[in-house]
């Protein structure tokens, strides 16, 4: 005789609508739009995060997902198993996945340990900064399953200090507060430093922007250093807390500046130059982006390397054309400050923005510009944010290098 208390309660059951996309559900992509779900009275009066079986309109079971009814990605698929258990052990054996392939690509563990989608943890965020770990629930699903979440994380990486960042733009969208949360030890008092491509960054886990520091960039960090010869003088715009400026440093660069419209992120970025022992050769302009362009241009500065990494301008299909022209305008601003024959990168987070259109505006912006130039590599975000082949959004990063003339 079975346990009644041991049998997991019938869980309901949602329906996608006739003619809606099925097929691509079963090949892998993530998400169920509000448009294609049958929502009747008992669908919206499920609260959000709830777990429920995704049929398609023939009855057929499409597996385990989780349902906001106030957003529009309604479902996301959690497990392919309708009858999966989403507790400790279901939450630590994805995490273990994703652990094992970042301590198989980086030596120190300080990197983005759960993308997403595509580490199986639809909307969760994870930085790992050595013992502490910075979670980002954006999905309704993680904020109802948080403390399996948080038990899970700490046995997996033995983390004593586990932090929850509620900033995200994705919560607003489902509906979740932007309180933040100290879920296991207690918060670092000061930053983290961190160590990257021979330079040295602090990273604000409670104050700073996102969880921190943003480590999507590493690789393309890289990549402007190799650009970099001995004394070459270097522009950081968008800077943050110093990424391309400091890596820049650290390979020989005789001088960075680097401008953000944060006094916080720059005051961060300065003591990283200190810590990594190159402060004497840095130097923070503080204001808006576009306005320190177009001043460095009447002044008539000159950079061997400028490297311009702007916010999102492109968050949404809605406001593609207006990013595009941003960007163009950042290309046209930025390419009259790079010295003949030296080097301009440009980068995108916008996952609205495909790289052809950034592509394009750049390439037009720095021909309004007044200059042409070779593009010489488009990078990406780092392997431990790894692409959801299915979902375009999973990889929004993309970073052009031009030579100009």
């Amino acid at each position: 005789m079975t346990d009644a208390s041991l049998t997991p309660p019938t869980r309901p059951r949602v329906k996608m609508k006739p003619k809606s996309n099925a097929r691509a559900i079963r090949h892998g992509f993530p998400w169920v739009y509000a448009n294609e779900l049958v929502t009747d009275r008992r669908t919206k009066k499920l609260a959000p995060g709830s777990l429920a079986v995704l049929e398609d309109e023939a009855g057929r079971s499409l597996g385990l997902v989780a349902v906001n009814p106030e957003s529009k990605i309604i479902a996301r698929m959690l497990d392919r198993n309708p009858d999966a258990q989403i507790d400790v052990a279901w939450c630590a054996a994805r995490l273990s996945r994703a652990q094992e392939l970042r301590a198989q690509l980086y030596d120190a563990p300080f990197y983005r340990l759960v993308h997403a989608e595509a580490d199986g943890l639809p909307g969760v965020v994870i930085d790992r900064f050595g013992d502490t770990c910075v979670m980002q629930p954006n999905a309704a699903w993680a904020e109802a399953h948080l403390e399996a979440l948080a038990q899970a994380l700490g046995e997996v990486t033995g983390c004593t200090v586990i932090l929850k960042n509620a900033s995200g733009r994705t919560r607003g969208l489902e509906g979740l507060d932007d309180q933040n949360a100290v879920l296991k030890g207690a918060a670092p008092e000061a930053p983290v430093p961190v160590e990257m491509n021979g330079a040295t960054y602090m990273a604000d886990l409670t104050g700073g922007q996102k969880t921190g520091l943003f480590y999507d960039q590493r690789d393309n960090h890289a990549f402007a250093a190799r650009l970099v010869a001995p004394g070459a003088r270097v522009l950081d715009v968008f800077s943050h807390v110093g990424g391309f400026g400091l890596a820049m440093l650290a390979a020989g660069a005789g001088h960075a500046t680097c401008v953000d419209g944060s006094a916080a992120a720059l005051d961060l970025a300065t003591a990283g130059a200190a810590a990594s022992g190159h402060g004497d050769r840095f130097e923070a302009r503080q204001g808006d982006a576009f306005d320190v362009l177009a001043a460095l241009g009447a002044e008539g500065a000159q950079f061997d390397v400028v490297v311009c990494d702007p916010p999102a301008f492109a968050p949404s299909k809605q406001a593609l054309e207006a990013g595009l022209r941003a960007y163009e305008r950042v290309a046209k601003l930025a390419a009259p400050l790079v010295k003949p024959g030296g080097y301009l990168g440009l980068c995108s987070c916008s996952h609205a923005a495909d790289l052809t259109r950034f592509r394009n505006a750049s390439a037009r912006g720095i021909g309004k510009g007044g200059r042409r130039g070779q593009l010489l590599h488009t990078g990406y975000a780092g392997a431990d944010h790894p692409q959801m082949p299915q979902l375009a959004e999973s990889g929004y990063l993309k970073a052009v290098f031009f030579r100009l003339d």
